[in-house]
């Protein structure tokens, strides 16, 4: 029996089994949606991509990229993974850079050796603003009263190709404690809430960390990420843009995942031009786990 050959990467890991999980299939344009969306729910990974073409077409490889419930037009921790896949697996020779064609458009991401250690950076499409939320609303869909929230900033949706609502919160202690009401979480989005919601706070797990992040998303089958490269990228575009921490760009360090046992690190650059325009990186590891062989 014939089947598709794939790999298992940690995105974003500092070691091995810590990270975003993910499964890349070569080989994906041979597969129906209806299967590559069975194969997903599957494997129940955050995320699963399949490699639509081992040739570069339009500039770059076709990838599409499934959650175990639904297909998305963009991923950050995928957009990596994958990029990793094909440079070492798929395309003939390597190369400093990979682009990846996805539904959201090219997405570029540039390999890098940074302090010895391979950092692969993506630059995200520029992002979009969109609308505020009452924040004792949103306190409460966390589980958390209304004075968690960081009143600095506001609560608000922001795009760079996947839209997460940014929810600042004052400390880690209420980052700890955030847990999601599904059922007002769910009510919230039939009423225009994003699926992700990104809660943060101005403080690390360790000294290397500025900021510590949780995402919740289980309209999209995802009940908590370890690290999410397209939040993070939200993330980044808001703190320029509301001046968080007093300037108009930033270079930082991340922390996600601590809660749920699969520790992350992220790295976040973004700054803004003269004529407002954000522009948007971000970098992190992917570890080699496994590859085999998969039965359609």
């Amino acid at each position: 029996m014939r089947g598709l050959k794939f790999f298992i990467t940690d995105v974003f890991g500092r070691e091995k089994y810590s990270g975003n999980q993910l499964a890349t299939f070569a080989g994906g344009g041979s597969l129906p949606e209806s299967e590559m969306q069975k194969i997903a729910r599957e494997i129940n990974f955050s995320e699963t991509t399949f490699i639509m073409s081992d040739r570069a077409g339009d500039g770059g490889y076709p990838v599409r990229i499934f959650t175990p419930a639904r297909e998305i037009d963009f991923a950050g921790h995928p957009s990596l993974g994958t990029a990793y896949i094909i440079n070492t697996h798929v395309a003939k020779q390597k190369a400093d850079r990979v682009v990846l064609n996805l539904n959201v458009g090219q997405i570029p991401v540039v390999f890098s050796e940074e302090e010895n250690n391979a950092i692969l950076w993506m630059e995200q499409i520029e992002p979009s603003f969109g609308n505020s939320f009452g924040a004792g609303i949103i306190a409460g869909m966390l589980g958390l009263p209304g004075d968690a929230l960081d009143a600095s900033g506001p609560v608000q949706e922001v795009s760079t190709g996947l839209p997460h609502l940014i929810v600042p919160l004052k400390n880690l202690g209420a980052l700890e404690r955030a847990a999601l009401d599904r059922e007002l979480y769910f009510n919230l989005i039939n009423e225009g809430l994003p699926p992700c919601v990104l809660v943060f706070c101005p403080e690390g797990h360790d000294a290397s960390h500025a900021v510590s992040v949780r995402m919740f998303a289980d309209y999209l089958g995802i009940s908590e990420d370890p690290a999410t490269g397209s939040g993070n990228g939200c993330l980044a575009a808001y703190l320029v843009r509301h001046r968080y921490f007093k300037s108009d760009r930033v270079d930082l360090a991340v922390g996600q995942g601590y809660e749920i046992g699969r520790p992350s690190l992220l790295r976040l650059k973004a700054e803004e031009d003269g004529n407002g325009r954000i522009r948007v990186s971000v970098g992190g590891s992917v570890i080699p786990i496994a590859e085999g062989v998969w039965f359609p």
